[in-house]
């Protein structure tokens, strides 16, 4: 029984219950917005018939930084540091997508060497997204050891990223025309090597969770995503591709050196918690296949890994529109420019933002202890929703 003051100020009763003939009324109940390092500062507005969940509406902002606004008054070369930070798990790809943009608006030609190393470091920035939610999301549901044994991987890869960058997690290399600089003498060996001791430890990974029952019984036939409705809400990546949604920018429209390379696309068809966990799992052995090949094509180039540039860059006027296949989903980058070396607009699409908006269809009908299995299967980050 709970007491509610109603319009006139008078107390009345009310009885929230289900079953056994009683009346009945829905609750309304906030989930969040929390600290930024859970997830996060989402707000979910659950209404809540008992234990089931009736509505959702996914309240999205609280953590808005104004970066499209930034990008308008920083120019070519700061807006890369503002742009790997939405989505902090795929610094590299966020940064790429935007260089991408300005060099086809500036007709660039990066050279070869330097489209090898981006492609490497992309796949390998994948699969530290990848073991992040690999880590955290059986954690939610109450398994820890898997996030000890991912974030080992991490470190592995971290290391020879943060060897060539100097960032662990924004790195800031990409730069207009290429890349920072070259990488050290003997990296591709060392990155190599991470990459074989990475692939021969994710079965103790894998083996731990993707087959365990009570995993299993948290996950499977919960939070199923329909093709169609992965389709209708725009979602992509891992999301989508558990759903059946076949669809990879990497094999589809290949940038990058991807046009070169044989990208297997992983998918399922089930479209629940668990399938979109499977094809994040299996995305990481793809990626490590990846990362090698482009290693080792960089060990057969020479040459320079970017193109000089004037001291002030300005793109021409005009617009662009650069897609690439983030980790979490398709990102896209809309680049208007007036001709100054600042750009007139920028403005992103991104896979958290559309992936998100799906807990609308997903989550009514679930019960409340199955909702934040559904809400961590989406893979999202709080930044690349809010930008």
């Amino acid at each position: 029984m709970a007491g509610m003051t109603t319009e006139t100020g008078a107390l009345r009763e009310l009885t929230v219950g289900t079953g056994a003939g009683l009346d009945t009324a829905d609750m309304v109940l906030n989930i969040g917005p929390q600290h930024p390092s859970t997830h996060g500062v989402l707000r979910l507005k659950l209404v809540l018939d008992g234990e089931r969940v009736v509505a959702c509406e996914p309240i999205v902002g609280y953590m808005h930084r104004g970066a499209e606004k930034l990008f308008e008054v920083r120019d070519y070369r700061q807006i890369i540091v503002l742009a790997n930070r939405h989505d902090w798990l795929s610094a590299f790809a966020n940064e790429l997508g935007v260089v991408l943009a300005v060099e086809r608006l500036m007709g660039i030609e990066v050279p070869e060497r330097a489209v090898w190393l981006r492609t490497a470091l992309a796949e390998l920035n994948r699969v530290l997204n990848h073991l992040m939610f690999l880590g955290s999301y059986p954690l939610e549901i109450g398994a820890i050891t898997p996030m000890f044994y991912a974030f080992r991987e991490r470190e592995t890869l971290q290391a020879v990223m943060e060897e060539a960058s100097g960032g662990r997690i924004h790195y800031m290399f990409n730069r207009v025309g290429g890349l920072k600089e070259e990488v050290p003498a003997g990296w591709t060996g060392r990155a190599r090597a991470a990459i074989g001791e990475v692939r021969r430890r994710m079965p103790d990974l894998d083996n731990l969770i993707r087959r365990n029952e009570i995993f299993l019984a948290r996950t499977v036939g919960v939070g199923v995503l329909s093709a169609a409705d992965a389709a209708a809400f725009g979602a992509s990546g891992p999301v989508a591709r558990a759903s059946g949604l076949d669809l990879d920018l990497r094999r589809d429209e290949p940038y990058l050196a991807y046009g070169s390379l044989d990208v297997p696309v992983v998918t399922r068809t089930t479209g629940d918690c668990h399938a979109r966990f499977e094809v994040l799992l299996d995305q990481v052995y793809v990626s490590l296949d990846l990362a090698e090949q482009c290693l080792d094509q960089v060990d057969r180039l020479t040459g320079p890994v970017n193109v000089r540039l004037p001291k002030v860059v300005k793109a021409p006027e005009g617009h662009t529109y650069a897609w690439t296949e983030n980790p979490l989903g398709i990102n896209g980058y809309y680049l208007v420019s007036k001709g100054e070396k600042t750009p007139w607009r920028m403005k992103l699409r991104t896979a958290s933002y559309a992936n998100v908006q799906a807990l609308a269809t997903l989550l009514p009908g679930c019960l409340v202890p199955d909702l934040i299995a559904v809400l961590g299967s989406m893979f999202f980050v709080v930044g690349d929703i809010d930008k």
